[in-house]
C-alpha cells in the first residue's frame, strides 16, 4: 500500500489508536477514511478497517464484503497481496456467524491467494496472515464434509 495515500495514512493513525486501546479514536478515523475515499482502492483499503471495530459478526461481514467488493472492482496490482488477508477476514466473519462452509471457502481462497506473499523482510505479516489461514483452516476442518454429506 501507498504510505503517502491520505486514507492509507488516516488508517495507519488509526491502527496506532485502536492498539492503545482508543477504539473510539481509531473508530472516527477509520470513519474519516471511508468518508474522504476517492477511489476504489481507497474504499477498499478504508471499508477493510472500518470492519475491524464493528460491534456485532454481521456489521464486521458486511464491511469485509466491501472491502473486498472494491478490491475487485478496483482492478489494482497493489491490492493483490492485499487479497489472501481480505479473503481471512471474510473466513473469519463466516466463522463467527457459524456460516462453516463459507468460512471454510474463503480460508481456502486465502490459502491459495497466500502464494503471492513474500517470505523475505515482510515475512512478519506473510506469516501472521498465513497462520490466520491454517489456525481457521483448522477449526472449520470438518464444516467441507459436513456440508457434502448433507447435499448427498
Amino acid at each position: 500500500m501507498d504510505p503517502d495515500n491520505p486514507v492509507v495514512k488516516l488508517c495507519a493513525v488509526g491502527i496506532g489508536e485502536e492498539l492503545a486501546g482508543r477504539r473510539d479514536a481509531a473508530a472516527k478515523l477509520y470513519q474519516d477514511a471511508r468518508n474522504s475515499r476517492t477511489s476504489d482502492y481507497e474504499a477498499c483499503i478504508a471499508a477493510h478497517y472500518v470492519a475491524r471495530l464493528q460491534a456485532t459478526p454481521r456489521e464486521a461481514l458486511h464491511w469485509n464484503s466491501e472491502a473486498l467488493r472494491f478490491a475487485q472492482s478496483a482492478n489494482d496490482s497493489e491490492l493483490l497481496g492485499f487479497f489472501p488477508s481480505l479473503y481471512l477476514n471474510l473466513a473469519k466473519s463466516h466463522e463467527d456467524l457459524k456460516n462453516l462452509a463459507d468460512a471454510r471457502r474463503f480460508y481456502l481462497l486465502a490459502e491459495e491467494a497466500a502464494g503471492i506473499l513474500p517470505d523475505g523482510e515482510d515475512g512478519e505479516y506473510s506469516a501472521t496472515v498465513k497462520r490466520g489461514i491454517r489456525n481457521g483452516l483448522e477449526r472449520v476442518a470438518g464444516a467441507g464434509e459436513a456440508a457434502e454429506a448433507q447435499h448427498a
